[in-house]
C-alpha cells in the first residue's frame, strides 16, 4: 500500500467491514511484490477490496482471455514498473499457472477490443492511465499476459 492513494487506502479499509464472496484465485505478479484475491466484478467495493474478473470474459483457469481489473491508484499502481517478460501467476483451487507479459500499451476507454477472444489462453490486465492523473483518468493502460507450457 505504500504507493496507494489516501482515499484508496480508506476505500480498502471500508472494504473490510463486509466480509467478501470467495475469491477465484490470487494474482501475483513476483517482480512487483503484487499479491492480490480476485473477486468476481468491478463495482467500487470489490476494486477496493481486491481485483476484479471482467464480466463477459473467461473466468481464471478457464481459457480464453481472463480481463482483470483494478484500481491505478491502488492494487494496479505497481504497474507503473511492470515489463515485458515479467511473469504473472493465477494462483487456483487446484493449480498455478504462470504466464509472461507479451504486450503493454495504451488505448482509449471506449477500446474494449483488448478483451477479445485470444487464439491461446491469456490474461489481461487492465487499469486507468495516466498513473497518477488527477480526476477521472482519460486512457486505459493494458498488460497482456500469455500462458506458459505446462
Amino acid at each position: 500500500m505504500s504507493l496507494w492513494s489516501p482515499a484508496r487506502i480508506k476505500g480498502w479499509e471500508e472494504s473490510q467491514a463486509r466480509e467478501a464472496p470467495t475469491a477465484l484465485g490470487v494474482l501475483r505478479i513476483p517482480r512487483l511484490h503484487l499479491e492480490v484475491a480476485i473477486l468476481e466484478g468491478t463495482d467500487e467495493w470489490t476494486l477496493n477490496r481486491a481485483v476484479g474478473h471482467i464480466d463477459g470474459t473467461p473466468k481464471p483457469g478457464g481459457g480464453g482471455n481472463v480481463g482483470l481489473a483494478g484500481h491505478r491508484d491502488g492494487f494496479f499502481r505497481g504497474l507503473k514498473d511492470i515489463e515485458v517478460g515479467d511473469a504473472l501467476e493465477l494462483q487456483l483451487r487446484d493449480r498455478t499457472e504462470t504466464y509472461r507479459i507479451e504486450k503493454i500499451w495504451i488505448v482509449n476507454p471506449e477500446d474494449v477490443s483488448v478483451l477479445d477472444s485470444t487464439p491461446s489462453p491469456s490474461v489481461t490486465l487492465v487499469t486507468c492511465y495516466p498513473f497518477y492523473f488527477i480526476g477521472s483518468a482519460p486512457q486505459r493502460f493494458i498488460v497482456r499476459a500469455a500462458l506458459q507450457a505446462r
